[in-house]
């Protein structure tokens, strides 16, 4: 477990810092090419419209073997990096745009990938720990990587930044081969729904994964609508020069390393719907501490943001990992990316023009959605068969026996629809992987009905 962590911990720092080098050096790139700002700005639509194509990229990665699709994305992206060689002109710029397409297709791919791969690395008592640490390295490497990547575009220009952002995909590629894996990597039977649906039935069905995308999709969109008000409240409420925002970044940056070396042990111990809600709060909580009209409520209010932040996304991450049949992880942790981060790209327009109201109002407004979005989660617990709120349960052997599936209202249902049929035998979970692999839709729909049950 010890080299599949080190493994994946020096992945997510790679990826986080080719990401943060490139995606700024992007911008200034085509700003200097063109004297356009607002081209300058669009670089950032390519990277997050893919968001949207996220539940069908997920159903290709479920019918793919998943370590050798992460392996040749990482692959791919290093060559379209490469190609930025040949940027020399302004005629060249959509070379430009369509690097930052292909990260944000690669983006979307890695994410769901690495979260349907990790299950097979890992035991689930160990998901929570080590998404925690791969938040925190992501986060400790965008610390350094703007740096970094605007220095050396500065004194070099763009053409050494793409060869060493192309260098980190291609070590994370070699870095995947290495991992070690439970069971065999091979692509999942052919005969199973991969249509959308599948991804958001499991969604919509099981109350830990719901609340906890929920919770963080909430947390992600406020975090972008007060974005203009942070703009306000530094120039305009506490007159100081625009430059601040650098510290409070930077203060955020630190809150969100140590909020992920803490997110494990809390995982563990309270359940993926207690500690995204708590990561809730401590938005808010961020949210009204950056009303207080001094330098360092804010500077501490940012750090209590980047703590709760990464909460809401780990523990979404973490339920999505431990709450889904195998066989469709990909499209449902796809799914689940397209709902977290997607609302942002509203969010972000709505914060600029309700600063027409001042600084504060938007920073209130912020608060009180995201204490209701915990107040919600916390209304009905969900039933879960593990510890805690959706927290791992004990060792299998531990369990009691599991009821036998004919006994179940759900599988009867399905297999009353399907004559041919015949009802699995075992627990919920062992008739989501035999159904599932079997193929067919009959599978989704008995795990559906039991989860309602």
């Amino acid at each position: 477990m010890r080299r599949n962590t080190a493994l994946f911990v020096t992945i997510s720092a790679l990826s986080g810092f080719g990401s943060s080098t490139m995606s700024l050096v992007t911008g200034l790139w085509i700003l200097d090419l063109t004297g356009s700002t607002s081209l300058a700005a669009l670089a950032g639509l390519g990277i997050y419209a893919p968001q949207l194509a996220g539940p069908w990229l997920g159903g290709l990665l479920d019918r793919l073997p998943r370590r050798p699709t992460l392996i040749t994305t990482n692959l791919v992206l290093a060559a379209a990096l490469l190609t930025l060689l040949g940027v020399h002109a302004t005629e060249h710029t959509w070379l430009l745009f369509t690097v930052s397409l292909a990260y944000g297709i690669s983006y979307v791919l890695i994410d769901a990938g690495e979260t349907a791969l990790l299950p097979r690395a890992f035991p689930a008592a160990g998901l929570a720990a080590v998404n925690g640490w791969r938040s925190s390295a992501q986060e400790g490497a965008k610390l350094v990587a703007p740096t970094v990547g605007a220095g050396l575009y500065a004194w070099q220009g763009g053409h050494p930044v793409a060869v060493l952002s192309a260098a980190m995909p291609i070590l994370g590629a070699a870095l995947y081969t290495a991992v070690r894996l439970r069971q065999h990597d091979s692509a999942p039977p052919a005969r199973q729904r991969t249509d959308l649906r599948a991804g958001l039935a499991v969604l919509r069905t099981e109350p830990t994964i719901s609340r906890t995308v929920t919770l963080a999709a909430v947390t992600i969109a406020m975090s972008g609508f007060i974005t203009a008000a942070l703009y306000a409240v530094v120039t305009v409420d506490l007159r100081l020069p625009s430059t601040f925002l650098g510290v409070l970044l930077s203060a955020q940056g630190l809150g969100s390393i140590a909020g992920g070396l803490l997110v494990g042990r809390l995982l563990t111990r309270w359940g993926p719907v207690t500690v995204g809600a708590a990561g809730a709060i401590l938005v808010a909580a961020g949210c009204l501490a950056r009303c207080l009209p001094w330098p360092a409520p804010t500077v501490a209010a940012s750090v209590i943001t980047g703590i709760g932040l990464p909460w809401t996304l780990v523990a979404a991450v973490t339920a999505v990992q431990t709450h889904t049949p195998p066989a469709i992880l990909g499209r449902v942790a796809a799914t689940a990316n397209t709902v977290m981060f997607t609302p942002i790209a509203l969010a972000i327009p709505l914060g600029a023009a309700a600063v027409h109201l001042g600084g504060r109002p938007p920073l209130i407004i912020a608060a009180l959605i995201c204490l209701a979005a915990a107040a919600a989660s916390r209304l009905r617990r969900p039933r879960t068969g593990g510890a805690g709120d959706g927290a791992p349960g004990p060792p299998e052997k531990d369990r009691e026996p599991p009821r036998p599936c004919d006994d179940d209202a759900g599988n009867r249902r399905a297999a009353a629809a399907v004559p041919s049929r015949k009802p699995q035998r075992g627990s919920v979970n062992e008739v989501d992987r035999g159904a599932l692999g079997a193929g067919g839709e009959c599978g989704l729909d008995t795990w559906c009905d039991a989860r309602r049950e």
